[in-house]
């Protein structure tokens, strides 16, 4: 995984995991979610470098 990928998805994930406990915090639903979907975000683009590993080896 290159590294500036995964420091990107890392980034992503932390992102969504405040502005969800942030939406949490203040009663606005819609932060909440787009925390959420941010976190789903950084997810997925650690799940496609992982997938690219393992077609490099």
């Amino acid at each position: 995984m290159s590294g500036t990928e995964k420091s990107k998805a890392h980034a992503e994930q932390f992102k969504g995991k405040a502005k969800e406990a942030a939406g949490r915090m203040v009663g606005n639903e819609r932060m909440t979610t787009e925390g959420r979907a941010d976190q789903a975000r950084g997810n997925a683009r650690h799940a496609k470098e992982d997938i690219k590993d393992a077609f490099r080896q």
